[in-house]
């Protein structure tokens, strides 16, 4: 597999995985009650929070990279 193609399956799982992520962050985000946050779903959604932010970043590097 050239370098190229490396990079290009990489972004299709990336993107896979963020969009993956937008749905389990509004999951997260409708369990999410008015009052009383539970604390097992906040960290669940910062944690996803985070990994999202990391994989948006690690994008932007390789598309910084490929111009």
């Amino acid at each position: 597999m050239t370098h190229q193609a490396g990079q290009k399956k990489q972004r299709e799982q990336m993107e896979k995985r963020i969009l993956e992520l937008g749905a389990l962050i509004r999951e997260t985000k409708a369990r999410l009650p008015a009052h009383s946050v539970k604390p097992p779903v906040m960290m669940d959604l910062l944690a996803l929070e985070d990994e999202l932010y990391e994989l948006t970043t690690r994008m932007e590097k390789l598309d910084f990279k490929s111009d």
